[in-house]
């Protein structure tokens, strides 16, 4: 029997869940926190320890790092994604202090590893279409988005804590996140659904970057194996424009393509609007003025370092696609019921 166990922060999320059901097949012994009352712990392996607690809470932390002589590997993917611009308590705990009281318990209770997964919004834009390489420094200072902006203070914190207490810590950087299982409905999820519902007459011009899950989750579980202390890995995927996705949806459904797109300028009033309605009505919308920004920034993220290092790899884009389409259609989270095209 291996004397070692993974904690995995956020295991109810789409990444957390993903890992821990990659962890567990690979015969690796799991414990998996999750926020009391998540109905999403139902998507947790049931072969995992599942144990209720909040990264903002030590007493309930402490419980889940203590272990008995383990070799501890900590995963840590809790945190709070938002599209909203603004600053917010809520996502501020979570995302920094969040990660602060994860590394003082890694410290505390002498952990093997951490690795942190951070995004790539969190790495300053480069202008044009200069590819985007990891960096040895963040700051929320010239990061767009306050997501960005918690996820950059709460990297350098990591990195912080592998100079002065040499925590043998490396950071994940994952582009957009999308593939099967997302049961909360994530961005590419809730396209898709618009798209195949119809209520998608047009597009904005832009590109994106997007990873699926499964890719991911495996190369996070590479970095928790092979990472080096302090060092970063970005993992993405190819650039998608947005002709480029309705062209796939519309191959691999059949169903009626989206021909107008629209210009990026137009998007930005649009987003604008979005954010008034959103204050306005307490709920905000998708195509904020963030999300459009999104579309429009330099995604050109390169993942050379993370194949080089972890042997990382990823599947095309449109296997990705299919799968989730398949999977909405049969969660019935997607009401057309056709044949999906091989293509």
């Amino acid at each position: 029997m291996k004397n070692r166990m993974y904690l995995v922060t956020g295991a109810a999320g789409l990444l957390g869940s993903n890992i821990t059901k990659q962890l567990i097949e690979a015969g690796e012994e799991v414990r998996a926190l999750v926020l009391e009352g998540d109905p999403a712990v139902k998507h947790v392996p049931n072969q995992a320890e599942v144990m209720f607690g909040d990264i903002t809470d030590n007493v309930s932390l402490e419980r889940f790092f203590t272990t008995e002589n383990r070799e501890v590997i900590v995963i840590h993917c809790a945190s709070i994604v938002t599209v909203v611009d603004e600053y917010s308590k809520k996502v501020y705990d979570v995302n920094v202090n969040g990660t602060r009281n994860v590394i003082e318990m890694c410290r505390k209770h002498q952990v093997k590893k951490l690795v942190y997964i951070s995004s790539t919004s969190a790495i300053p834009e480069l202008p044009g279409n200069q590819i985007i390489r990891e960096t040895d420094h963040f700051s929320p200072e010239g990061i767009i988005g306050f997501y960005g902006q918690t996820k950059a203070e709460a990297t350098q914190i990591v990195l912080d804590a592998v100079r002065q207490y040499q925590l043998d810590a490396s950071i994940v950087f994952p582009t957009g996140i999308c593939g099967p299982n997302d049961f909360a409905n994530g961005p590419v999820s809730s396209f898709i659904k618009d798209y195949v519902d119809g209520k998608m007459p047009a597009g904005i011009e832009g590109y994106f970057n997007a990873v699926d899950v499964r890719d991911l989750a495996k190369g996070c579980i590479s970095c928790a194996e092979k990472g080096r202390m302090g060092e970063g890995y970005i993992m993405g995927n190819q650039l998608v424009t947005m002709r480029e996705m309705f062209d796939l949806l519309s191959d691999i459904s059949g169903c009626k393509n989206v021909k107008l797109i629209l210009p990026i300028g137009i998007g930005r009033m649009m987003g604008k609007l979005c954010d008034l309605m959103g204050k306005i009505t307490g709920k905000p919308g998708r195509m904020t003025s963030f999300a459009v920004y999104n579309l429009a920034r330099n995604n050109n993220f390169s993942y050379e370092k993370a194949a080089k290092e972890l042997g990382y790899r990823v599947r095309p884009f449109a296997d990705t696609i299919r799968d989730e389409m398949v999977w909405m259609r049969d969660e019935k989270m997607i009401s057309w019921e056709g044949e999906l095209i091989r293509i």
